[in-house]
């Protein structure tokens, strides 16, 4: 089996591999968090592919990726229909009430959940959990509420860079790497 070149330290490790749920934020997070329009006032998103291999990777491993977001939109839905993310809340600033639906309709609490966050409507939902993680560019409260801090930004990476740690975490990491390299 080929050795992983991914490490994280081991204490980040320990407080993550536990994780059975991922709460994602979308504007920051999963996008860059500009808002783009067109001509006709629609509004577009720009996802980062190496994110979505990483959400579908948590599936793959058993850990349930969740979306919370304060916004609704069609190329959000599309993208998550895409990656089969069956679990999302649209349109919600009151993210912890909406994560708790969640936990209980998965039979799991907070000690199971990691979240990802990049501003203020984010830290309730990532004070409770087990692990939280923020992008780089995070608003600084939500980066002082981080166990850990991504080295990469939101919308390039940042939400791939916690799967990878999760899936290190859970011993998840290696194996599926095996499987594309068999």
């Amino acid at each position: 089996m080929p050795t992983p070149a991914i490490q994280f330290p081991p204490e980040l490790l320990l407080k993550a591999q536990d994780v059975r749920v991922v709460f994602f934020d979308v504007d920051g997070v999963l996008t860059d968090g500009g808002l783009y329009f067109s001509e006709e006032g629609e509004t577009l998103k720009r996802f980062s592919t190496l994110d979505g291999h990483g959400l579908k990777l948590l599936q793959k491993a058993g850990i349930t990726p969740v979306v919370i977001t304060g916004r609704d939109s069609l190329p959000l839905r599309v993208r998550l229909q895409a990656l089969g993310i069956t679990h999302a809340v649209f349109g919600t600033e009151d993210k912890r009430p909406a994560a708790e639906r969640v936990l209980a309709e998965l039979g799991l609490d907070w000690s199971r959940a990691a979240a990802i966050g990049d501003d203020w409507p984010d830290l309730p939902v990532m004070r409770r959990c087990a692990f939280a993680c923020a992008p780089a560019n995070a608003q600084a409260e939500v980066l002082a509420a981080a166990h850990y801090v991504t080295q990469r930004t939101g919308g390039h990476g940042a939400a791939r860079e916690l799967c990878d740690l999760l899936l290190v975490a859970g011993g998840h990491y290696a194996t599926l790497l095996h499987e594309y390299l068999a």
